[in-house]
């Protein structure tokens, strides 16, 4: 299936990006504005999460309760998130209520009431979640591996810490909110069944006079902690691992990802079968590519017992560097199979495609359709993933650890 990607670019900065498909009865829309924990100021940590939190309780003529209200019965599936650089917000409905949906969040995100006698509320919200943290292991992991591989703000984490959310005004809200729900850098990518010239005229509509600030600088400050170990009593282990790769806008992105589908994507995979098949070390293992604009790193993650732990550790970082060595036909092989069958799924879904489109243009100024990616991955070798690995082996690597006892670093990482 041949879809067309349009675009078209506001006079205010904003980006719409659209991939319609007529056969489709189903519409998705994704909005990517730049709001995350970055800018984030000093001490007030979690306040880019406090806002969006603060601005689902009520916009435009609607109280809270309304508003979901009426995205219910228009069948929207809404989902909103705050990131490292960007908050994320989407919808997904049937074709007919996707203009009436797109007003909901208009208002949501240019006229939230932002209520100050709901601030309690909200904050409690937000801390709950932090605590949450302390209730899952892995999480509060991979959270404290990320802070430590990349420099601050890139690492931060969007629940940030309870200092700032309980120091966090109504103030400091409203103001996060004038400052970064701006319509420059905001994407809001829309793919499914609808006709792009009405698409257009009704952004414009909606978005065209929204007014646009001085720009905003992430904001610095909160440090990189260090350390690799983190005390944790239980009876359970946590090791976390990462090391530096290339970003999705390098020419070589595919290569890498690649690299790293043959390290950790599906029950073939060699992390899989090494330390969990073979071995028994743990329960869970795994390995991704994790890609901000500038930067990147592949996280590493097994879930073991204190007494494999080690072990655990030793071995994971073996197949890491074994991945330096190269990979073989075979292995690529079932990758692509797997990655067709997604690419399959993806073009069924246009919640996936939104994001997809979306996180294209915000990476490279352009979205690729999923021919262009089918065609990317059909270049893909064995030869080719070996020339980059050769080049680009993993190094650098960075082990972080959990549990009630700290293990011994192997040769090689830090």
């Amino acid at each position: 299936m041949t879809t067309e990607i349009l675009s078209q670019k506001l006079t205010n900065g904003m980006v719409l990006v659209g991939e319609p498909t007529r056969s489709l009865e189903s519409v998705a829309f994704t909005f990517l504005l730049p709001s995350g924990c970055c800018y984030d100021p000093p001490q007030r940590a979690g306040l880019a999460s406090l806002t969006g939190e603060m601005m689902l309780r009520g916009a435009g003529p609607r109280d809270s309760r309304t508003w979901i209200s009426d995205l219910e019965n228009l069948g929207v599936e809404r989902g909103e998130s705050v990131g490292v650089a960007q908050a994320t917000y989407h919808g997904a409905t049937l074709k007919d209520n996707l203009y009436a949906g797109l007003g909901l969040f208009a208002d949501l995100l240019r006229r939230p009431h932002l209520p100050a006698d709901q601030l309690d509320a909200g904050r409690n919200t937000c801390l709950q979640e932090l605590r949450s943290i302390d209730d899952e292991p892995s999480h509060k992991l991979m959270i404290e591996l990320r802070r430590r591989q990349y420099p601050d703000p890139w690492g931060r984490s969007s629940h940030g810490d309870g200092v700032g959310l309980r120091a966090a005004t109504i103030d400091d809200v409203r103001r996060f909110h004038e400052q970064h729900y701006r319509p420059e850098n905001t994407i809001l990518s829309v793919a499914g069944n609808f006709d792009w010239q009405r698409l257009c005229d009704t952004v414009e509509q909606m978005f065209g006079d929204w007014q646009p600030g001085a720009a905003r600088e992430p904001v610095t400050g909160n440090g990189r902690p260090t350390g690799n170990y983190i005390p944790f009593e239980s009876n359970q282990s946590h090791v976390g691992v990462a090391y530096p790769t290339i970003p999705y806008k390098h020419p070589d992105y595919f290569q890498a990802w690649a690299a790293v589908g043959v390290l950790s994507s599906g029950s073939s995979s060699r992390l899989f079968t090494e330390v969990r098949e073979k071995r028994g070390l743990c329960y869970t293992v795994y390995a991704s590519l994790h890609t901000q604009r500038d930067r990147a790193s592949v996280l590493c993650y097994a879930g073991t017992t204190a007494e494999r732990a080690q072990e655990t550790l030793n071995v994971t970082v073996s197949e890491l560097q074994r991945l330096g060595k190269g990979i073989e036909h075979s292995e690529l092989s079932r990758l692509k199979a797997r990655i067709k069958s997604s690419l399959i799924m993806q073009q069924e879904s246009t919640s996936a495609r939104s994001g997809a489109l979306g996180r294209d243009w915000y990476h490279l100024g352009h979205a690729r359709s999923l021919d262009e990616v089918g065609k990317l991955v059909d270049a893909l070798s064995a030869d080719s993933i070996n020339a980059f690995l050769e080049a680009n082996p993993p190094r650098d690597l960075l082990v972080v650890t959990l549990g009630p006892e700290p293990l011994e670093l192997p040769n090689g990482v830090s």
